[in-house]
C-alpha cells in the first residue's frame, strides 16, 4: 500500500502526500485490528505519525528510516514503567511492506509543553524542570546494555572524532558567519570530552516539544519521540536540555540540575552542540540570542551556565 522510501527525493514526494499516507495508515491499522477507529496525523514530527482513536499512536517509517523505527520500539519497551515521567506502551512493532516500519503505542495524555509553556507560572516551571532532571537520571541510571544492537554510536570517542572533523563544515552549510567558524577548532581542542564515559542511555531530544504536561497542577505527564536514543556521555544529552527547555536561563538550568544530581561545565555542554548530530548554531543564535563579545566561551555561559 505505501510505496518504497530510500531517498531523498522519494521522501519529499511520499512522507507529506496524505493521500497516499493515509491510505497505508488504514490499510495497516485493518491488519492491526484497529479499523474504522478515526485516525488523526500529527503535524509535527519527521516521521508520519497518526492518533488511532482515543488511545492509540501509529508511527510510520519508511526504509529510509527503518533502524529508527526499530530503535525506538525497542527503546520504548526498554524504559516502559521504569521513568518516573510516563512513556509510550508498544503494544505492536514490526514490519509493514516495501521496507517500511511501524510502532502501534499508546496515547499519552497532556498538552505539549512548547505550546504552553507562557502559561506557565514561574514557580511550577522550576518544579517541572526538577521533574525533567530527576527523569534523566532515572533514565542515564538504566542498563543500556541489553541496547546495544540497535543504538549507537558504540565507540564514543570515534563518534566525538568524527563529528569534531566535521563540526566548522557543519556550520558552514547552515549559514553560521565567518567569526563564528574560525573559532570552532581551537574552543573544541581547549574542552576535554570523555573518550570512554559510562555507557548511558540518551534520549538526545529533550526539548519541550517532547514533553507533555497536566495544566490542572502543571506536572509532567509524558516523554515521547525515543527514534534518535544513542548510548554515550550523559553530558551529551544536557544539549537540548539547555537550547529547549531551559533557553538560556541560569535558574531553570541551575533547578534542573540540581534535581538531576550533576552540573556541567557550560564549555562542555557548548561542546556537544557543536558535535551533536543535529547541531545547527545559527538557528540557536537565533532563538536564544549571543553574547556582545561573540565569543565561544561567552556563549557557552549564555546558555550553559547556572550563575
Amino acid at each position: 500500500m505505501l510505496p518504497p522510501v530510500e531517498t531523498d527525493e522519494e521522501w519529499d514526494a511520499v512522507v507529506p502526500d496524505e493521500k497516499v499516507m493515509r491510505a497505508g495508515a488504514e490499510d495497516l491499522c485493518g491488519r492491526l485490528g484497529l479499523s474504522g477507529l478515526p485516525l488523526t496525523r500529527f503535524p509535527e514530527g519527521s516521521q508520519p505519525v497518526y492518533a488511532v482513536g482515543d488511545e492509540h499512536v501509529l508511527k510510520l517509517f519508511p526504509g529510509a528510516a527503518a533502524r529508527d523505527g526499530i530503535a525506538e520500539g525497542r527503546v520504548l519497551s526498554h524504559v516502559q514503567g521504569l521513568l518516573p515521567v510516563p512513556t509510550p506502551r508498544v503494544y505492536d512493532a514490526g514490519a509493514y511492506e516495501n521496507g517500511w516500519r511501524y510502532v502501534l503505542m499508546s496515547r499519552l495524555r497532556g498538552e505539549n509543553l512548547a505550546g504552553a509553556w507562557d502559561r506557565v507560572p514561574r514557580a511550577d516551571r522550576e518544579r517541572l524542570v526538577a521533574e525533567i532532571g530527576e527523569a534523566l537520571a532515572v533514565l542515564h541510571a538504566l542498563d543500556a546494555a541489553p541496547l546495544a544492537d540497535v543504538l549507537g554510536p558504540g565507540d564514543w570517542g570515534a563518534f566525538v572524532d568524527r563529528q569534531r572533523a566535521g563540526a566548522v563544515e557543519r556550520q558552514r552549510e547552515r549559514g553560521l558567519p565567518a567569526a563564528w567558524l574560525e573559532q570552532i577548532p581551537e574552543f573544541l581542542a581547549s574542552v576535554p570530552l570523555p573518550r570512554t564515559p559510562r555507557r548511558s542511555l540518551l534520549h538526545t531530544e529533550v526539548m519541550r516539544q517532547h514533553l507533555l504536561v497536566d495544566p490542572d497542577g502543571w506536572r509532567l505527564t509524558g516523554l515521547f519521540d525515543f527514534e534518535p536514543a544513542m548510548i554515550g556521555d550523559r553530558a551529551y544529552d544536557f544539549v537540548g536540555v539547555g537550547v529547549f527547555v531551559t533557553r538560556g536561563d541560569p535558574r531553570l538550568l541551575a533547578r534542573l540540575t540540581e534535581s538531576y544530581g550533576t552540573v556541567f561545565a557550560p564549555a562542555e555542554l557548548l561542546a556537544y552542540t557543536l558535535l551533536h548530530v543535529y547541531s545547527n548554531l545559527p538557528w540557536y543564535i537565533r532563538e536564544l540570542g549571543a553574547p556582545a563579545d561573540g565569543t565561544l566561551p561567552s556563549l557557552a555561559e549564555a546558555w550553559f551556565g547556572t550563575a
